[in-house]
């Protein structure tokens, strides 16, 4: 009987021999946490789809952040909940919007320790929820969101940001941010251009989070599913428009076009693992299908191995401390 000469079997024997042959690993620095912050409130709020996550106050808010420092997590990243809204999304550009000033305060109580990241989009400040302003037939005026996006730039990080991350999908979006940062002298402030963002629905839970005001839907600015080789056509621009690093989002149901930018691209890749992906996985696991915590981290672990650097989770803090009792 002829047996075979290769056995990769041998390398998965005991924990320590996979350990020692793992192509890819998490690392708490590789995390980025998303956040909320809502103004007004007295107390967190749950938010009933995202088991575990919360609408931060801004004493929670900052509390998380010393939390995410503690943990060794790479980034914080604030989305901001205003109590009034309008057609143009004013309290995103207000100093004392609710989401500047929570930026400003995490700063001082974090300071450099932890990356600090803006989303930077106009659908939480507006009351119609659109990325960006509507012209007078009811769409979406590219370039004069694109204004505006200038001006949420420089607010953010005169707040404090480190790190401003465009998620609105507007041409030339990061071009304009980037003139506007430098010519404020803000040129130390780096931009996370959300560069393949799909019209997804695994947006749902985060519909709650932000408490969107959205009608309709934002499938002529955000990427149809269809498409795979667009995605690199919008990387590709938004690199040339000087993106310090690059997104693919949603994460887990594009896995394929993740590992397709993370082929090419000469700057750090994120993904983000969104709310309808989080949200299934804790349903799962709360009807006792699947073993959670086994889930969470290989659901992550793909992500990563299909190219990410850093991964954008609602699970980074949790994860961590796992990981940091691991070792």
């Amino acid at each position: 009987m002829s047996f075979p000469a290769h056995r990769p079997r041998r390398l998965r024997t005991t924990p320590a021999m996979r350990r020692l042959v793992a192509e890819v690993d998490l690392a708490p620095r590789q995390l980025i946490l998303p956040t909320f912050i809502r103004e007004d409130l007295t107390e967190p709020q749950p938010i009933t789809s995202m088991p575990g996550v919360v609408q931060h106050t801004t004493d929670s808010l900052k509390r998380a952040a010393v939390e995410a420092v503690e943990l060794g997590l790479g980034g914080f990243m604030m989305f901001g909940i205003p109590a009034h809204r309008d057609a143009t999304g004013s309290a995103g550009i207000d100093p004392e919007g609710v989401l500047n000033r929570a930026i400003a305060d995490v700063r001082a109580e974090v300071g450099d320790d932890i990356v600090i990241m803006s989303d930077l989009c106009l659908d939480e400040f507006t009351d119609h929820g659109h990325c960006g302003v509507l012209d007078e037939e009811g769409r979406v005026d590219n370039d004069a969101t694109l204004a505006i996006y200038a001006q949420m730039a420089v607010v953010q990080a005169e707040a404090g940001a480190h790190m401003v991350a465009p998620s609105g999908m507007m041409d030339g979006q990061v071009a304009v941010i980037r003139q506007a940062l430098d010519a404020a002298g803000l040129a130390d402030t780096s931009v996370l251009a959300y560069a393949a963002k799909y019209a997804s629905a695994f947006y749902g839970p985060f519909r709650e989070a932000v408490d969107s005001q959205l009608s309709g839907d934002r499938r002529t600015y955000q990427m149809d599913a269809s498409n795979r080789r667009e995605a690199i056509h919008e990387v590709e621009l938004d690199l040339a428009e000087g993106a310090d690093l690059v997104m693919v989002k949603p994460a887990m149901s594009y896995l394929d076009v993740l590992a397709d930018v993370a082929a090419m691209s000469p700057v750090p890749v994120s993904a983000y693992q969104i709310s309808g992906e989080y949200a299934m996985i804790e349903a799962a696991a709360a009807n006792g299908w699947i073993d959670r915590r086994a889930a969470v981290t290989e659901s992550v672990l793909s992500i990563r191995r299909a190219g990410a650097d850093t991964v954008l989770t609602y699970w980074a803090a949790e994860l961590a401390g796992w990981l940091k009792e691991g070792k």
